[in-house]
């Protein structure tokens, strides 16, 4: 199968194969009014197969997001047919009401204005904990 390419916009290369609907959805682009190509389990040499998004124009992506959702995206940004910026993702340090605790006896299950923070307490397992109250992210 061959998609073709587009001239401005982000290519967002590299997910983890079956993750890019989830991606599609936590990012709102079936909301967008341009076109989004999704393929799933592309070929790939160095991942056996992955998933692509092709977003038709360019907008205001999270990166915190997308590395907490899959941190081996590749980011490309496209202008006049030409990749002018690559950005690899990793898992972010600190996530930021992305991840909502669910401890009952958190204070942000008490108080509403308190965001949800939580910090990567152990990179190799992906693990992130409350900051408040040091609940383990599920």
């Amino acid at each position: 199968m061959r998609i073709g390419h587009i001239e401005n916009g982000i290519v967002l290369d590299h997910i983890t194969a079956g993750n890019a609907m989830n991606i599609y959805n936590v990012l709102g682009l079936g909301k967008l009014d341009c076109a989004v190509a999704l393929i799933k389990n592309a070929s790939s040499p160095k991942m056996g197969t992955k998933d692509i998004i092709k977003i038709s124009t360019n907008l205001d992506i999270d990166l915190e997001i997308l590395g907490y959702l899959d941190p081996g995206i590749t980011v490309n940004i496209i202008k006049d047919g030409v990749v002018t910026e690559r950005k690899t993702l990793t898992l972010p340090e600190r996530v930021v009401d992305v991840i909502k605790c669910k401890n009952p006896r958190c204070i942000t299950s008490v108080e509403r204005d308190i965001k949800h923070e939580f910090v990567l307490t152990d990179p190799v397992k992906k693990i992130y904990r409350c900051v408040y109250c040091d609940q383990r992210a599920k």
